[in-house]
């Protein structure tokens, strides 16, 4: 059963993914992600330590496992 999953996004992360530039997010493999689930981007202000109130939703349609390919074990890349 495909799953959502709230991030907290940072700004200069954020605006990439917004404008379809970059599509993909490196992510720490704590959340058993799975292709099919989505990912609720939420844009974190570090500066206020607070949420800026946009938020952009993406569909996992590729998972690249850490321990290769110079990935850190433990890490995953997500393709949306």
């Amino acid at each position: 059963m495909a799953r959502t999953h709230e991030l907290k996004c940072w700004p200069s992360y954020f605006e990439p993914i917004r404008r379809n530039e970059k599509r993909f997010d490196v992510r720490r493999d704590d959340r058993g992600f799975q292709k099919g689930d989505t990912v609720r981007l939420r844009e974190w202000d570090s500066k206020t330590q607070g949420y800026t109130g946009n938020d952009e939703f993406r569909k996992i349609k590729y998972i690249l496992t850490g321990g290769q390919f110079g990935i850190e074990p433990g890490y995953v890349v997500l393709g949306f």
